[in-house]
């Protein structure tokens, strides 16, 4: 939904109409299974996958499909498509509509924050894909993937990144961004929920909304 979550497009020298023929193809990359939008910042687009080793996906809307694989950080050249660099990790799945991530990855000067399906949180360094911290959500706070598993995208804000965890008083977390120590936790409920944590302005009150 754009840097402020609000769906507001802010670019200049957009085109009017699209040709019958379609946009030119600068170039195109394959990649795994997953629902996450690639990121764009500094020259670089950030987007994960699952790479799926064993399981078969399918569209469970009310139970869990298990799986085994690898999610996976990419970094490409925004103007070739070349890989820069490559994170993975060994993940299991046990969740709804199994494909893959969920989330966009949160670009902070030259850290990326990615949040897996099933609750992986990780801050890399842009340039090189080096690993500065990682977190399982679930092990941390006590919880378990919801249904849909993990869908907020993180949000940096300052010197604190903020997402939903989920648990006893952590639905919200908020860590040092730069070292994923917690600073503050709060609110309970029986689910997590899935949307993105967002900040807004509002009666000169700044808020964060959950």
């Amino acid at each position: 939904m754009g840097p402020n979550r609000d769906a507001v497009w802010m670019e200049a020298g957009i085109i009017k109409s699209i040709p019958p023929a379609g946009l030119p193809v600068k170039w195109r990359v394959p990649v795994k299974h997953g629902y996450s939008g690639p990121a764009v910042a500094d020259g670089k687009v950030f987007v994960m996958d699952y790479d799926v080793k064993a399981g078969e996906i399918n569209n469970n809307l009310g139970g869990a499909t298990k799986l085994t694989g690898q999610e996976r950080i990419l970094c490409l050249a925004e103007e070739t498509g070349q890989q820069l660099w490559e994170h993975e990790y060994n993940q299991p799945y046990s969740i709804s509509y199994a494909a893959g991530p969920r989330c966009t990855p949160t670009i902070d000067d030259e850290k990326i924050y990615a949040l897996g399906a099933e609750g992986r949180l990780s801050c890399l360094d842009t340039n090189s894909g080096k690993v500065i911290w990682e977190k399982s959500l679930p092990e941390e706070y006590h919880t378990k993937t919801a249904i849909w598993g993990y869908a907020s995208h993180p949000l940096v804000d300052g010197e604190l990144v903020y997402t939903i965890a989920g648990g006893d008083g952590s639905v919200c977390i908020a860590l040092n961004k730069h070292t994923g120590e917690p600073v503050w936790t709060a609110l309970s409920a029986p689910d997590p929920g899935y949307t993105a944590p967002t900040m807004i302005t509002h009666a000169s009150t700044k808020q964060l909304l959950i």
